[in-house]
C-alpha cells in the first residue's frame, strides 16, 4: 500500500521516555496495513542487538545498522513505503537531506531520537528534523529524583552528574543515564 503524500514524523524526548517503543508500535501498525517497512539505526548503537532496534523495555524490530545517513538511500529496497530511523541524533547533518528526499518521494518517514544531549542542549540534527516534520511527539519519562515528568537525560559518572565538558556521545543505558526533570537535572560547569 503506497502513501499519497510523503511525510516526516519525529518521536523525541529524554532517555527512558518510550521513543523506541512508540516507533515500534507505529511500525507494527504499518506492517499490519501491509505497508513495506525498512528500519535503520546507527551502527554506533550496539547496546542490545546489532540487527534490531530494541527499547529499554525489551520490544524489538529488525533494523539495518548503518554508519552514514546516505546509506539509507543506497540500501532502500523497491516498494518500501515506510522508512524508520532510530537514534537519529547520532547521524550527521546529511540525515536532513535524506529524510527530505524520502518524504519527497512519497514515503512516510518516522524518526526517533533524543532532542537534547546530557547537557540539556539541542542534540545533533534533531532540532532541524523536528522543524521539517509534519508531526512531532515529545514524550516524557519519570524523574528518578522526584517522580514528576522528566524531559532531560542525566549522565552520571561514578554516581555524580557528568561535567559539561565531558564528551557528548557516550552510548549507554541505565548504568550511566537516568531521566530527570528540569529542577533535578544537573550539569556542573555549565
Amino acid at each position: 500500500m503506497k502513501h499519497h503524500n510523503g511525510s516526516v514524523e519525529v518521536i523525541t524526548g529524554s532517555m527512558f521516555c518510550g521513543k523506541t517503543d512508540e516507533l515500534i508500535r507505529r511500525l507494527r501498525r504499518a506492517t499490519i496495513a501491509r505497508q513495506k517497512v525498512q528500519v535503520f539505526k546507527p551502527a554506533i548503537d550496539n547496546r542490545y542487538a546489532e540487527g534490531k532496534v530494541t527499547s529499554h523495555a525489551g520490544s524489538a524490530f529488525e533494523a539495518l545498522p548503518i554508519r552514514q545517513a546516505e546509506e539509507i538511500v543506497q540500501r532502500l529496497e523497491p516498494g518500501t513505503t515506510v522508512v524508520a530511523i532510530d537514534e537519529a541524533q547520532f547521524f550527521d547533518a546529511q540525515i536532513l537531506n535524506v529524510v527530505e528526499e524520502l518524504a519527497g518521494r512519497g514515503m512516510r518517514v518516522i524518526v526517533a531520537g533524543l532532542d537534547m544531549d546530557f547537557r540539556g542542549e539541542p542534540f545533533g540534527p534533531m532540532p532541524r528534523l523536528m522543524a521539517q516534520a509534519e508531526r512531532v511527539d515529545k514524550l516524557q519519562a519519570i524523574c528518578m529524583v522526584c517522580g514528576e515528568g522528566a524531559s532531560r537525560t542525566q549522565r552520571l559518572v561514578n554516581g555524580v552528574p557528568a561535567n559539561y565538558h565531558d564528551p557528548v556521545v557516550i552510548v549507554g543505558a541505565a548504568e550511566i543515564y537516568e531521566a530527570r526533570c528540569r529542577k533535578h537535572h544537573e550539569v556542573p560547569g555549565k
